[in-house]
């Protein structure tokens, strides 16, 4: 219905002015400030609407109103485009991440990107292995009967274990260890290539059949048992700059520091691209209760091979957020498929 209407946009006016001031917004200065097209009056009794449904409060000191938890979530859903990134703003973000030499810069570099074109806490997952496919595995001879075993993911993650022989092993043993490994792993999705590890002692030649059972445990621990996911995350101190309360960000900073709880949140995307949008208690964390949590998939085609987003107060530029999160999402992903 029109007044229905009416009301949305009275709450995205009422989101907006509070997001941009950090001041309780007055059904004056929505009159003034936006073209609502209706009397002061008529803007008041859609907030006291609006209030009675649970989607703005009063604080105590103010005559204005601050939009709950609920108004945002209804804001971020009727929102009717994510406001796209300007040339400029896509072409700092191919500037700052096209001189990334390897993974771990790559990751460093979105960190600190993201934190300033949001002024947030910005979270990026390391690509978990199991979605990660081998692109080379490496064996290196350290002495006579210990070698390195180097696995290398198609996102460019490098994981490594040291493997003690029975025996001193010859140069061309290791060549052929090498091939023989490379061959049968190529290509092949970590969460598949365990399986194959039996298959490989049993198939391998004669000369490598010992050398193979040695370096076997290596390989499943390596393939089956990865490390564990890792996060990393920059622009912590852009939470100086919000005015919330101790009692909320003493318990956020520690969340962010043990990870766990920020891992899950991010980790929890799909391959789709959706910019997922958690506010205050849906994130279902105490320490989360006074933040929002913007997260999206990044990947190669269409595969998710983990998460990124930012983490700030649920009082948030949600449309720029959000779409800085999703452009930079995408470019990640096309320098891992590239890489």
């Amino acid at each position: 219905m029109a007044h229905d209407e009416r009301r949305l946009q009275v709450l995205r006016a009422i989101v907006q002015d509070f997001v941009s001031t950090n001041d309780p917004v007055g059904s004056k200065a929505l009159a003034e400030r936006h073209d609502l097209g209706v009397s002061p009056a008529t803007i008041r009794n859609d907030m006291a609407v609006l209030e009675e449904q649970g989607y703005i409060t009063q604080p105590h000191t103010s005559a204005g109103r601050v939009p709950t938890d609920k108004g945002y979530r209804l804001f971020v859903d009727r929102l009717s485009a994510v406001k796209p990134l300007s040339p400029a703003e896509r072409r700092a973000i191919e500037r700052f991440l096209d001189g990334a030499v390897d993974l771990h810069d790559v990751l460093g570099r979105t960190v600190r990107l993201l934190a300033q074109l949001t002024h947030q806490v910005a979270v990026v997952q390391y690509p978990t292995l199991s979605r990660s496919a081998v692109r080379h595995l490496e064996v290196v001879q350290l002495t006579g009967s210990r070698l390195l075993l180097v696995l290398i993911t198609d996102t460019g993650r490098v994981e490594q274990r040291v493997v003690d022989c029975p025996v001193d092993v010859s140069r061309d043993d290791v060549s052929d260890l090498r091939a023989t490994l490379n061959a049968a792993f190529t290509g092949a999705r970590l969460a598949d290539a365990g399986s194959k590890v039996p298959d490989l002692v049993e198939t391998a030649p004669e000369h490598l059949r010992a050398l193979v059972a040695a370096v076997s445990a290596a390989l499943v621990e390596t393939l089956v048992e990865p490390g564990e996911d890792r996060l990393v995350i920059g622009g912590t101190a852009n939470l100086a700059r919000v005015a919330l309360d101790p009692g909320s960000l003493r318990p956020l900073l520690e969340a962010l520091e043990e990870q766990v709880v920020v891992l899950k949140l991010i980790s929890e995307v799909d391959s789709s691209g959706a910019v997922l949008v958690r506010i205050g208690e849906e994130n279902a964390h105490e320490a989360l209760a006074g933040a929002s949590v913007v997260s999206v998939g990044y990947g190669t085609g269409d595969r998710a091979l983990g998460g990124l987003g930012i983490v700030g107060p649920t009082r948030m530029d949600y449309p720029g957020n959000m779409a800085a999160v999703r452009a930079v999402a995408r470019y990640v992903g096309q320098l891992l498929a590239g890489s």
